[in-house]
């Protein structure tokens, strides 16, 4: 059996030793969670809540996950790490690729990126993206993702990106795993 070890909103000055003593004692994986920013005021109900509140509240801390992995990987020989999730419709896929190529890279491919779509309009309105048609754009981020993470020169022209060819380097030597949740 192997065991992931979550990291919600936890100190971020412990993030490290929890990454050393959770592979000192057999933990398989950490869980990364993500959230860019606490809305004082939010337009839309948190969907994993009976009540729509959210279980966070503005001071909780919320690190960078593909930067924690980068660190706790730095310190780490085995264990496993894996965004848990990563909201995808408020970034740029390009910036994105680049990212976990770089985490896969530094971490002897031991990543693994967990990806959604994100709940709240004023992430996707503030990051100067559109709310509408998310789950088409998500979708279509995922192909540019991966298609950039496989390496060589490519080239995409899709409804929502369009860029000719391009290459990341270094490409991760064996292909980031995807893993898709709400």
């Amino acid at each position: 059996m192997k065991y992931t070890c979550s990291v919600a909103m936890g100190p971020v000055d412990q993030l490290i030793e929890i990454a050393k003593t959770a592979e000192e004692v057999g933990f398989d994986s950490i869980a990364l969670p993500d959230s860019l920013f606490y809305m004082e005021k939010q337009s839309a109900d948190y969907p994993y809540t009976a009540d729509g509140s959210r279980m966070w509240n503005a001071d909780t801390p919320w690190v960078d996950p593909l930067i924690a992995a980068g660190a706790m990987g730095a310190v780490t020989s085995t264990l496993r790490f894996y965004t848990n999730v990563m909201k995808l419709g408020s970034r740029n896929p390009l910036l994105l690729a680049r990212q976990v190529g770089s985490v896969a890279n530094l971490t002897d491919n031991r990543f693994g990126f967990g990806v959604g779509i994100g709940w709240a309009p004023e992430e996707f309105e503030w990051c100067g993206q559109p709310y509408a048609k998310r789950g088409a754009r998500v979708d279509e981020m995922i192909e540019v993702i991966k298609l950039v993470l496989d390496g060589g020169m490519v080239e995409f022209h899709g409804e929502f990106f369009d860029f000719d060819k391009l290459q990341m380097s270094p490409a991760p030597s064996k292909p980031v795993p995807f893993y898709v949740g709400g």
